[in-house]
């Protein structure tokens, strides 16, 4: 029960803002109406000095508190109901051969046209078009990884019923026509250079519309091999006096944040990955936010695992500023290049 006046009580703004990360780690219980409910539950609220908190539910019931059939809070709520929906038709929208018709999709689910198309953008930050669209252009990088099939073939078997519609998106996805991903990025021009910071060494690459990676590690050779490896056949052009001025940016940038870094990016990835890459770089320096933060920024406040697959995917440090999104109880979470980097980058950015 509450031990300081419910408008003082932590868990109270999380009732004001419908949190449902809250939900399952308490409820509060309503004395006019003898009900109790869930954090997130979108009934009116009630006046705090009529609200008592519980740890759980069994302890509320033992007070004469009945649960809330809006918000069921002794079952599974109504969001994490229809996340598990969404992610069924996620499965059905990757199995149709074509880009399914929204009213087809919604009647399959059961929900009505709009209210399926609204829980959907709101549980995976893209429409069901969207991501048929992102699903198809992944299917065709896979394809295009099979030497059997020309490109043509692993556009249709993607399931695009037309060369321009995958062309239409390609240079986002893959920073190059389809012919040159699968050539491991044949007769692109990436130039790169390899510098040294006190995070240890720092790869720049950069193609002809901006950087394209920026790795950080313990071994020179590690990164240049990684840069290999993703571009095999790339024309990989290093040493470049003129060039190495990109490293010493993004080297200042590390050792001393302030000074920002501004820096022309050739950003490859879905629509969505995209959006949340944009977000990361409005994040000021010295701040911090959740990856829930992230997720409401974009207009998609229930894709919070979404927005930290699409952090995890990111392959340009620093200027894509992941190391600032943390978890929502503080955590450092992941990150690609160590924990002890994203610790030691915020560090640096909070002092400057």
């Amino acid at each position: 029960m509450n031990q300081v006046p419910t408008e003082q009580d932590p868990r109270w703004q999380n009732v004001l803002n419908r949190d449902s990360d809250a939900d399952g780690s308490f409820v509060f219980a309503v004395k006019t109406t003898g009900i109790y409910c869930r954090p997130s539950c979108p009934s009116r609220r009630a006046r705090p000095a009529n609200v008592t908190f519980y740890d759980t539910s069994k302890a509320a019931e033992l007070d004469g508190f009945r649960p809330c059939l809006r918000c069921n809070p002794k079952g599974q709520s109504a969001a994490a109901a229809n996340a598990g929906i969404i992610a069924e038709a996620c499965r059905i929208i990757e199995a149709w051969d074509d880009i399914p018709k929204l009213d087809d999709l919604a009647a399959r689910i059961g929900f009505s046209s709009h209210y399926f198309h609204r829980q959907f953008k709101a549980i995976t930050g893209l429409t069901p078009r969207e991501w048929a669209t992102a699903h198809r252009a992944r299917k065709v990088c896979a394809e295009l990884h099979d030497k059997e099939n020309t490109v043509t073939e692993a556009i249709y078997d993607a399931g695009f019923n037309a060369n321009s519609r995958f062309y239409e998106t390609s240079d986002q996805v893959l920073g190059m026509t389809p012919t040159a991903y699968r050539q491991g990025g044949k007769d692109t021009n990436i130039r790169f250079a390899v510098g040294e910071s006190a995070l240890g060494a720092i790869l720049v690459a950069e193609t002809d519309k901006g950087i394209c990676a920026i790795n950080m590690g313990d071994d020179p050779e590690a990164l240049v091999h990684d840069l290999q490896d993703r571009f095999p056949k790339a024309n990989l052009i290093g040493g470049d006096a003129d060039f190495e001025t990109r490293v010493a940016q993004v080297v200042g940038f590390v050792e001393a944040p302030q000074i920002g870094l501004d820096l022309p990016l050739d950003i490859r990835g879905t629509a969505f990955q995209q959006r949340v890459w944009q977000a990361l770089r409005d994040i000021p320096v010295g701040e911090t936010v959740s990856y829930t933060d992230i997720a409401r920024r974009i207009g998609a406040p229930k894709s919070v695992r979404a927005v930290a697959q699409a952090c995890a995917a990111n392959k340009i440090a620093v200027a894509i500023p992941c190391h600032r999104v943390v978890r929502s109880d503080g955590d450092l979470s992941g990150y690609r290049w160590g924990i002890e980097r994203k610790r030691a980058l915020l560090e640096k950015e909070s002092a400057a």
